[in-house]
């Protein structure tokens, strides 16, 4: 099984610690390609639109992107970490959603990503970890992946993992290493419902646009070429 791991930190603090317990159990067996922000994607979106109205490959950052994309496209299961910032996800891991929303269901989605599991890891000082994880389910789903579990941890007793009493750190690594049981085996994720709703929205929006428009859009050409609307 192929897993790739996008870090939204390069600190190797407990959102770290939580994440290696989780890989921990499935490192036997199966390759693991890591990702660390801003350090693999340096720059934010600078919203010059290039990847929507020509293509991805004039994204002025498609360097560090596209390497970044192929790799969630060629993994089995997706991880994503990130500390809660401001009730939020990373400033960091916020850019590269950005970057990746030209391959949202309104715009060129990749069937591939309909079978795709995708795991995600936060940590806050308190309880509400709720706020970062959905910054990434919803662009998970948008992107067309339904299978996705959540881990948020509350560190409760400090921010740094030394802080942390010898009885919770290991509460916390039980609780990732008892969610990575669940990837020991290779299974393909499922087209959910709400993903099937999308792509169905979406498609009947491409569908009635295209015909309209004299010369097709970078967009409206992608699902032409996959056979999704029909002029």
């Amino acid at each position: 099984m192929k897993i790739t791991v996008i870090n939204g930190t390069e600190v190797r603090g407990c959102t770290y610690k939580i994440k290696e317990a989780f890989l921990d159990s499935l490192r036997a067996g199966n390759t693991i390609t890591e990702f660390y922000l801003p350090k693999d994607l340096p720059h934010f979106c600078c919203g010059c639109k290039s990847c929507f109205l020509i293509g991805e490959a004039h994204c002025p950052h498609s360097a560090f992107v596209l390497p970044i994309w192929e790799s969630l496209l060629n993994a089995d299961l997706l991880v994503f970490t990130s500390p809660v910032y401001a009730l939020r996800t990373t400033g960091q891991m916020k850019s590269l959603l950005d970057h990746l929303c030209v391959r949202w269901m309104v715009h060129r989605p990749d069937d591939r990503m309909f079978k795709k599991r995708a795991v995600i890891l936060t940590d806050a000082i308190g309880v509400f970890n709720g706020g970062a994880q959905k910054d990434i389910q919803t662009s998970l789903r948008w992107l067309g992946v339904s299978d996705v579990k959540r881990l948020g941890i509350g560190l409760l007793e400090g921010v740094y993992w030394k802080d942390l009493s010898p009885k919770r750190r290991d509460q916390i690594v039980k609780k990732a290493r008892r969610l990575a049981r669940r990837y020991r085996s290779f299974r393909p994720g499922r087209k959910g419902i709400k993903v099937r709703f999308l792509f169905a929205a979406t498609r009947a929006m491409h569908q009635m646009l295209a015909p309209k428009e004299k010369t097709l859009s970078v967009d409206n050409r992608y699902w032409l070429e996959k056979g999704w609307i029909k002029l």
